[in-house]
C-alpha cells in the first residue's frame, strides 16, 4: 500500500484525529497552533498544507480573516468539509490538492503552516506574502524511538537524528527566507492503555505494514511487558518547529 492510499483508508475511518487516545507527555516545550495565533494576526489569511481532516484549522476559525486546508487525500477533505458544515463556520474551505501543485495566487497568504505533513518549499515562497511568515512542526527521526528498537528498525536513527530539521533549514535559507528559528524537544509520553498504543500503530506511519508482519504481535507484547510504568506505557515524542519569515 502506498502512501496515498494509506491516508485514503485512515481518513474514511478516522479522519487524522488521535484525540481518543489515553496519552500524558512530559517535557512539551510549545503547543504548534498557540505558536500559530502567536506569529499570525486575526486579519491574516492562512494556508495549512496537509490539513488532514480539518479538526485543529477548523478550532482556529476565530482567529482568522480567512483559512484555507489542503490536503492530497480526498477522503480527508470530504471529512474535514463535513466537519466545517457541522461546526458551522463559514471562514474555513477546504481542497483536495497536492502540496506541490498549489493553485491559488502567488502571495496570497500572510501565514502558512504545515504540521506533521510534507510540503514543497518553493510552492510555499511563492504563495507567501512578502513579510509573510512560515511555521512547521514536524516528527524527528528519534520519535518513538524504544519502539522502533522493540520492532527491529532502529537502524540508523539516531545517527540519522535532526538531518530533517537541517535540510529544511537549508531549503528555506536557500528560498530567501530570514528570521529562521529552529527548536526541538524530546518529551516522554505515557499511553494510558494497550489499546490507546495499539490504535497509534495501526493508524500512524510508525512501523511500516503494521499488523501484517508475523512477528508483530510478539514485538508488540514484549513492548508492553517492558515499558509499562505508574504512569502508562512510555515511549518518547520527538518533534521539531520551525518558524520563517519571508
Amino acid at each position: 500500500m502506498n502512501e496515498l492510499d494509506f491516508y485514503n483508508k485512515i481518513g474514511k475511518k478516522i479522519g487524522w484525529n488521535f484525540n481518543q487516545l489515553q496519552v500524558t507527555a512530559e517535557g512539551q516545550k510549545w503547543d504548534f497552533y498557540e505558536e500559530v495565533k502567536k506569529h499570525c494576526k486575526k486579519t491574516d489569511i492562512l494556508l495549512d498544507i496537509g490539513t488532514g481532516s480539518g479538526e485543529n484549522l477548523i478550532k482556529l476559525a476565530e482567529d482568522f480573516h480567512l483559512l484555507v486546508g489542503i490536503d492530497q487525500s480526498p477522503s480527508m477533505i470530504e471529512k474535514a468539509s463535513e466537519s466545517a458544515v457541522n461546526a458551522g463556520v463559514n471562514n474555513v474551505r477546504f481542497f483536495n490538492m497536492a502540496a506541490e501543485h498549489l493553485k491559488f495566487p502567488a502571495q496570497f497568504f500572510h501565514c502558512i503552516i504545515s504540521r506533521h505533513a510534507p510540503f514543497d518549499m518553493e510552492e510555499v515562497a511563492r504563495m507567501l506574502a512578502d513579510d509573510g511568515i512560515f511555521l512547521t512542526q514536524q516528527v524527528s527521526e528519534a520519535d518513538k524511538l524504544n519502539v522502533k528498537e522493540t520492532f527491529g528498525i532502529a537502524q540508523n536513527v539516531e545517527e540519522n537524528d535532526g538531518k530533517l530539521k537541517q535540510r529544511y533549514v537549508a531549503e528555506l535559507e536557500k528560498a530567501g527566507f530570514t528570521e529562521i528559528h529552529a527548536y526541538d524537544y524530546n518529551a516522554t509520553e505515557y499511553y494510558q492503555r494497550a489499546e490507546d498504543l495499539l490504535f497509534l500503530l495501526e493508524h500512524a506511519p510508525i512501523i511500516p505494514n503494521f499488523g501484517k508482519n508475523e512477528t508483530d504481535d510478539k514485538n508488540f507484547n514484549t513492548f508492553i511487558h517492558r515499558y509499562q510504568t505508574d504512569k502508562g506505557i512510555r515511549t518518547n515524542e520527538k518533534r521539531f518547529l520551525i518558524i520563517a519569515r519571508k
